[in-house]
């Protein structure tokens, strides 16, 4: 038996393996990109099948496609979806800047599979790739309007729900240390105290805003190119297919789509996409931020700041015995890390676009989902297997702040700055407590200090 059977298209014939379902040309993609082993995202993908079963139920309305071959797409695009072909999808990111080749292996997944069901129906028609599965559109509009809904849902569904969950468990950490009171810290040098809630109350408003940008960045990605086939002119659609789309894309996912006002800006810039990925560089930057505070205020246990613990995952070390190490933090930062890059990437694809279409798109769609799926991801982990079970060392925390020179500050009203900074300096110099520095000096009684320098009320 032939492990290949003869696929065509306008260059010639291509041999596909008879077990795939792809057509010519992904085969001929397959062939000629050869890089990397970056595949194009599934999310990806299915977003072009959103598009292929809309855009197929519009044009039957339209009159220009049969029931038949509407009904076999849409049902070929909902198997699809639920990801039992993935394994037909097989392309690489690294491949025309359109997205052309994706767009055109799921139009040939699409056409080869919706073939099989109408003769499974008993129908003589046959569902032709470019013709019907890609009518009324282009690559130039679908690839980046699958970009849209693949990112906007992703960040909906995936993203968000993280955000808040971990929101949520640094609000109660917040409350349940918000009696216990610290040492505050700037420049890495000890400063005023604060309640362990109180610094914690900063995490959780971090994350807070980020909800806030990253949800209001997101609603720019509702708007969608389909409808500009070629080069924005909409040539061989209908005025009314872009908006029909919209409309039917609403009604399939549950969120409010629409046609771009003006395609020409939509098939040849991504300043949504990069304005949007800003937010997650946003929320990167200040999970980095929490991250690299957990594991401070965790070092130690013994040498170091110690005055939260985190939970033992793992063994820390291959040679040192006993060893934890903050794991989950350093797989939050070099997620973060990951994110900046694929900023810059984003940034500066997006920055490419030429004429009437820019052709960096798979790079573009490729690094922002990744950033969503590591940020979800990352976010997840961090909150289960660490910030859940944080703890408060209140024996270190009570150590630090009664050892701290900065409780002087409450003597400024009361002295002036000049001569608390000298009880300060003396205190240092002599490895003195404040309180046995500032008697020495004679600007403040024992009864002062002890009225004055009250921890508790400095927060």
């Amino acid at each position: 038996m032939d492990d290949f059977r003869i696929e065509k298209d306008t260059l010639g014939e291509v041999r596909v393996p008879v077990d795939m379902f792809w057509g010519a040309q992904t085969q001929r993609s397959k062939e000629n990109f050869k890089i990397g082993i970056e595949r194009m995202p599934l999310e990806l993908i299915y977003g072009l099948t959103f598009i292929k079963k809309t855009a197929a139920i519009v044009n039957y309305k339209l009159g220009k496609l049969s029931e038949a071959k509407q009904k076999a797409i849409a049902q070929v695009c909902d198997e699809i979806h639920k990801g039992t072909y993935d394994n037909h999808f097989p392309l690489v990111v690294w491949q025309t800047g359109s997205g052309t080749q994706s767009n055109m292996n799921v139009n040939e997944v699409i056409a080869h599979l919706g073939n099989k069901w109408l003769a499974k129906q008993g129908s003589l028609e046959k569902i032709h790739p470019n013709d019907d599965v890609n009518m009324s559109q282009s690559s130039n509009d679908t690839f980046p309007a699958a970009m849209h809904i693949a990112a906007y849902m992703m960040i909906t569904e995936k993203l968000l729900p993280t955000i808040i969950e971990l929101k949520n468990t640094l609000k109660e950490k917040e409350q349940a240390f918000s009696k216990i009171v610290k040492i505050g810290r700037t420049h890495l040098q000890d400063a005023t105290p604060l309640t362990l809630g109180q610094e914690i109350s900063g995490w959780r408003f971090m994350l807070e805003k980020n909800e806030k940008m990253v949800n209001e960045a997101n609603q720019y990605l509702l708007n969608l190119a389909i409808g500009g086939t070629a080069v924005g002119t909409g040539i061989n659609a209908d005025p009314k297919f872009g908006q029909m789309v919209a409309e039917e894309l609403t009604q399939l996912t549950g969120y409010s789509f629409q046609s771009s006002e003006n395609k020409f800006h939509a098939l040849t810039s991504h300043d949504e996409i990069v304005f949007v990925h800003g937010a997650l560089k946003a929320l990167a930057a200040d999970l980095m931020k929490i991250a690299n505070d957990v594991r401070w205020l965790a070092s130690g246990p013994r040498s170091g700041i110690g005055e939260i613990s985190i939970p033992a995952n793992e063994p820390g070390s291959s040679i040192m015995p006993g060893k934890v190490n903050p794991t989950q933090s350093e797989a939050l930062t070099m997620i973060a890390c990951q994110v900046f890059g694929n900023d810059a990437t984003i940034g500066f694809a997006a920055s490419q676009g030429n004429f009437e279409l820019n052709v960096f798109k798979p790079v573009i769609i490729y690094n922002f989902i990744q950033s969503i799926r590591l940020l979800t991801d990352g976010i997840q982990s961090f909150n289960k297997n660490c910030v859940v079970g944080l703890e408060a060392n209140e024996k270190a925390i009570k150590e630090h702040v009664e050892k701290s020179l900065m409780l002087v500050t409450a003597l400024n009203p009361h002295i002036g700055y000049e001569k608390a900074a000298e009880i300060a300096k003396l205190a240092f110099k002599e490895s003195s407590s404040l309180r046995e520095a500032a008697i020495k000096t004679g600007y403040v009684t024992p009864e002062q200090f002890e009225k004055w320098i009250k921890p508790g009320n400095m927060i």
